[in-house]
């Protein structure tokens, strides 16, 4: 079997000083005969394309790919797979999108706005030839390569809880630092991007508290699994093999929170688990994560997060420019 595509937005939404950062997905739903996109067209370039729009100052590209699309087409969506990014001269600066697959997630009807004046449902075959820019064909091609529709296992390494050398008393109980609490209310929405998970921690107090936002957020509740401690008192692997052999089974939305020293087992198991090579690349920092996409017991894409895929704040990171919707 094919190894997944790997993607790693991390980077989104930081560029070099003077690019113009952007979010954006393709819109889809399963339509009477299959598969339809969603296409904008804006009467102020008379143009089709696909929904997208510019990050605001420290703004993740997940949160601007989401707000931008209901923004636009007034339909609120949950996040599949990175498709990838576009490059291109806009107005003499270079901006770069990234885009989704995105799920319609409400039955919400279009309402025109200063922005789009019009949005069709098309079938995804018949796409193609309405967009007027060939990098949005490219992206749509890239979205009908793969499944549409996947399921997210996500696994995230806790947020920052100070140094073991400093904490006394169970390591267990390491709360998260103040920078830690922080990152955790930061991902809860980054995380809800993708959805409502099944939300499965480790007990050590500071992964339950790294989820425990996005809990709140998601209306879901957390269980806890032991199998997920770290350290030698975990015990050997076979505990993580049957979790991943669980969490693969099930084929159900899943947020695993863990930790450095076991993330790495579980994620190799995970794939293992679906006849796949599991993504290459350096441990998570902490409150980062991994996505695999999962459709029909195969693995289809992996995309490697963290918290600094936010536009810089500096008033270079935005610039208006009468082409840059273009």
């Amino acid at each position: 079997m094919a190894d997944p595509a790997v993607a790693d937005p991390a980077v989104a939404g930081i560029g070099a000083s003077g690019e113009i950062r952007a979010a954006g997905g393709v819109l889809w739903r399963h339509g009477d005969h299959g598969v339809d996109v969603a296409l904008i067209h804006r009467d102020r370039y008379d143009d089709w394309t696909l929904p997208k729009g510019k990050c605001e100052p420290g703004e993740h590209a997940l949160a601007t790919a989401v707000r931008e699309i209901a923004e636009e087409t007034g339909i609120g969506v949950t996040l599949g797979r990175c498709l990838g990014q576009t490059r291109y001269d806009s107005g003499g600066r270079v901006k770069l999108v990234d885009y989704w697959a995105a799920r319609s997630a409400d039955r919400s009807a279009f309402v025109p706005n200063d922005e789009v004046d019009a949005m069709e449902w098309v079938p995804a075959a018949a796409a193609p030839a309405r967009l007027t820019y060939q990098r949005d064909a490219s992206l749509l091609a890239q979205f009908t390569r793969g499944p549409a529709d996947t399921v997210p296992i996500i696994l995230l390494r806790h947020a920052s809880a100070g140094s073991k050398r400093t904490w006394h008393g169970d390591d267990l109980a390491r709360p998260l630092d103040p920078g830690g609490a922080a990152d955790a209310e930061r991902l809860a929405p980054l995380l809800a991007c993708f959805g409502s998970c099944r939300v499965i921690s480790s007990p050590a107090t500071r992964c339950v508290a790294t989820v425990t936002p996005y809990v709140a957020l998601a209306g879901t509740t957390a269980e806890t699994d032991a199998g997920l401690t770290a350290g030698p008192e975990s015990g050997p692997g076979v505990n993580l093999l049957k979790l991943a052999g669980r969490i693969v089974d099930q084929d159900q939305p899943t947020l695993i929170c863990a930790h450095g020293e076991n993330l790495p087992v579980l994620l190799a198991a995970i794939c293992a688990r679906l006849a796949a090579s599991p993504p290459a690349g350096p441990s998570l920092r902490k409150a980062a994560w991994w996505v695999l996409h999962v459709a029909k017991g195969t693995l289809i894409a992996a995309d490697r997060y963290d918290l600094a895929a936010a536009v810089p704040s500096s008033p270079d990171a935005v610039v208006p420019s009468s082409q840059d919707a273009r």
